[in-house]
């Protein structure tokens, strides 16, 4: 008897572009990628941090470059894509959020947030599909979605919005590019312990809310995504597409 073989997770060879990737979800999943061999292009505003990233991860052995770049330039952001890609993978991990009551939602935050996590978001996706497609390449685009994204919460709705468009977005170019091998997929964390997750849960109420909904009784480490990040890059999820990967603690499952 010939056992069948486990598809590999390693990304050797591979080239992938990561968003947001000076702190939180972002770095820890440049830093995942460029583990399983990838060599990783870190995107980000802000340089200093960028920089401090690219020196650990080639310290740790891995390969990396910093490209300060704000996403939200569509224009700039394209032509970065063009310049250095074609890229086989992409993390989209770039976003913020300006948590307020509904009936309190300014439209500054609202345009502020739509404009990073969605329209940003879109865009990107496409540009670095257009790059697969136009070397005839297959690839794996991942976009950092949310619990949000498939449930409601307090002070969320502008956050909500934009997770459950960047859902829907997801799936229909996940139909669009599947013929020419490119897959499509979000990941959905739960409340992670990164800067922008601590905002919450230094409120004790709220973490106390938060821990009342995940079932494992934790909050999310940034460690807890990376694997995630590395098994959808990789050739182990070659038949995943158009759909979702939950990290949130069972807090979905009821």
């Amino acid at each position: 008897m010939t056992l069948p073989l486990t598809p590999s997770f390693r990304l050797d060879g591979r080239r992938a572009l990561v968003t947001g990737a000076s702190s939180g979800i972002g770095l820890g999943a440049a830093a995942a990628l460029a583990a399983a061999g990838a060599e990783v292009m870190l995107v980000a505003r802000r340089a200093a941090e960028l920089e401090a990233t690219q020196d650990a991860i080639r310290a740790a052995g891995g390969k990396a470059t910093a490209l300060a770049l704000d996403i939200t330039d569509l224009a700039a952001t394209a032509r970065a894509v063009a310049d250095h890609g074609p890229f086989d993978v992409l993390v989209n991990s770039a976003g913020l959020a300006r948590h307020a009551p509904a009936l309190h939602t300014t439209p500054e935050d609202y345009d502020a947030a739509m404009s990073l996590n969605l329209r940003a978001a879109y865009f990107l996706t496409r540009e670095v599909a257009r790059g697969l497609i136009d070397a005839g390449k297959p690839g794996s685009l991942i976009n950092i979605s949310s619990q949000m994204g498939h449930v409601g919460g307090p002070d969320r709705a502008v956050y909500c919005a934009n997770k459950h468009a960047l859902e829907g977005m997801t799936k229909a170019m996940a139909l669009e590019w599947a013929a020419q091998g490119i897959r499509v997929n979000t990941i959905c964390p739960t409340f992670i312990r990164t800067p922008l997750g601590e905002q919450t849960l230094a409120i004790p109420e709220r973490r106390a809310w938060i821990l009342s909904k995940i079932k494992l009784g934790r909050v999310g480490e940034i460690e807890d995504i990376m694997g995630p990040v590395v098994f959808l890059a990789s050739d182990a999820a070659a038949m995943i597409t158009g759909t979702h990967l939950i990290v949130d603690g069972g807090w979905t499952a009821e």
